[in-house]
């Protein structure tokens, strides 16, 4: 048999390990290519996420800032309100009283108007109670000491007289 002489072109395991070289480079290549898409895709998905995550930090705390500034204005305005329904109680309050003060005045002058008429009625009441009986004591007087005509014009005149002063 010849033999041939085996070079390093000729060698098969020359051409196998070049070809098992290129198709794992080319192949390899390939999966890196695919695995650092996968990466960059997934690295770009995270930053996105964390992108939305500090946008929506930056969105809670601006609200929460508004919130905060609403509950200072809530409260000034609750104090204001406070303030404001105290000075009116106080007012009221002042207002009643001498409202009060007013009522009982009248009400105390009222009265006093009525025992000064009562006093007015009771005398009157009286006096003509006295007038009566001084009348009927100066007509027995008189019917007594006194007849005819002439006791008839004294006791006319008496009563008369009595009225007059009487009243």
């Amino acid at each position: 048999m010849a033999t041939q002489e085996v070079t390093f072109l000729t060698d098969p395991y020359t051409w196998t390990t070049l070809s098992f070289v290129l198709v794992v480079g080319f192949g390899g290549f390939k999966a890196v290519k695919g695995i650092s898409a996968a990466l960059d895709k997934r690295a770009q998905k995270i930053s996105d996420e964390l992108d939305e995550a500090q946008r929506l930090r930056e969105e809670a705390q601006e609200l929460l800032a508004n919130y905060q500034a609403k509950q200072r204005e809530a409260l000034k305005e609750a104090d204001e309100i406070r303030a404001h329904a105290k000075v009116e109680a106080d007012r009221m309050l002042e207002n009643a009283q001498a409202e009060l003060k007013a009522a009982l005045k009248r009400r105390e002058q009222q009265a006093l108007d009525r025992i000064s008429n009562l006093e007015s009625q009771a005398i009157a009441e009286v006096r003509a109670h006295v007038a009566e009986i001084a009348a009927k004591a100066t007509m027995a007087l008189v019917s007594d000491k006194v007849s005819g005509a002439k006791a008839d014009e004294l006791v006319d005149s008496a009563i008369a007289e009595l009225k007059v002063r009487l009243n």
